[in-house]
């Protein structure tokens, strides 16, 4: 019950920083402004749901509270994709090809990433998710460096162009995509919310899975697959956002003692839209743009990432 009270509680605030983003200090033309408002409102709610639930599945399949998505490679796969095309087709890039082209095909490269990634790992020799992290990381820092080989060869002004995929910005989102990127997310999450009690038995482990019945490799295989589809949704409206997921998985972890994947996803969705609609409100209202939200995300999160290494090492030792 005091669970529910929290949650409850969370999901109330959330609302109430939701009011007050949309209608504060709107001024003469209010219609405007709330259009304007409504379309950054619901693009941070797709990008808070997608981050937490990517997050939440990838630390149950990984059994690390310290670990996102990021660090398989997949937004240096969606930055290198954005290069390459400004790189072939220079400044008329994204008149050659049409945003909703750019992020069908974004999304189908993470989906085939992932895809070879499963079969390296676990095909017919069989390796554990520890060499898939690892192979992860070598791709991810491959990918990294041939993006930065690439931004030193083309023009700085088609260079600023991939800078608009590199840095998250809620001011200069890409609202096109936002219908598309919203049904991706929304069928992606019904599958995940529908594979969501395998996940209570895999975060036992490996071999508890199995020999409770499991289908292991075929379970991680899918949730791989819904991993890359919500980073690629969360990746193609803002940009990368490296340290929110640790952030909200882990102040999930600390506020409730629940350990069931369908209420956690959830209240991990609650907490991130909370988190990113608190933070442009304050950055808009407070801080007056002089720093963005990403960046207090960072800070903030890079700061409890360190924390959360220091305490690993001190229960270790």
């Amino acid at each position: 019950m005091k669970m529910y009270y929290k949650f409850l509680m969370i999901l109330l605030l959330l609302f109430v920083v939701a009011g007050l983003f949309m209608f504060y200090d709107v001024g003469a033309n209010s219609n405007y402004v709330l259009s304007k408002r409504g379309i950054r409102l619901a693009s941070m709610l797709v990008v808070g749901i997608s981050v937490a639930f990517s997050s939440v599945i990838f630390q149950t399949l990984t059994n690390n509270r310290i670990l996102t998505p990021s660090i398989m490679g997949y937004e240096a796969i969606f930055i290198l994709f954005q290069t390459i095309i400004v790189f072939l087709y220079g400044d008329k890039a994204f008149k050659v090809i049409s945003q909703q082209e750019n992020f069908f095909y974004a999304v189908l490269l993470m989906l085939v990433f992932s895809v070879v990634m499963y079969l390296l790992m676990f095909g017919k020799q069989k390796r554990g998710m520890f060499y898939l992290l690892l192979t992860g990381m070598v791709m991810g820092t491959l990918f990294q460096t041939l993006s930065q080989f690439m931004h030193v060869l083309i023009d700085p002004n088609e260079f600023s162009i991939v800078q608009n995929f590199m840095f998250v910005s809620f001011a200069k989102m890409n609202t096109k995509l936002l219908s598309m990127a919203s049904i991706t997310m929304l069928l992606t999450i019904v599958y995940a919310l529908y594979h969501a009690r395998y996940l209570d038995v895999i975060a036992l482990g490996r071999e508890h899975a199995i020999n409770l019945g499991l289908d292991y490799n075929k379970l991680v295989r899918r949730f791989m697959l819904v991993i890359s589809l919500l980073v690629s949704v969360s990746t193609a409206l803002v940009g990368p956002i490296t340290f929110l997921g640790i952030l909200v998985t882990n102040l999930t972890y600390e506020l409730f003692t629940t350990r069931k994947h369908r209420w956690m996803l959830w209240i991990c969705s609650v907490i991130a839209c909370l988190c990113l609609v608190l933070g442009q409100f304050l950055v808009e209202h407070v801080l007056r743009f002089s720093t963005t939200v990403s960046i207090v995300i960072n800070f903030i999160g890079g700061v409890y990432f360190m924390y959360l290494i220091w305490i690993s090492r001190k229960k270790v030792s």
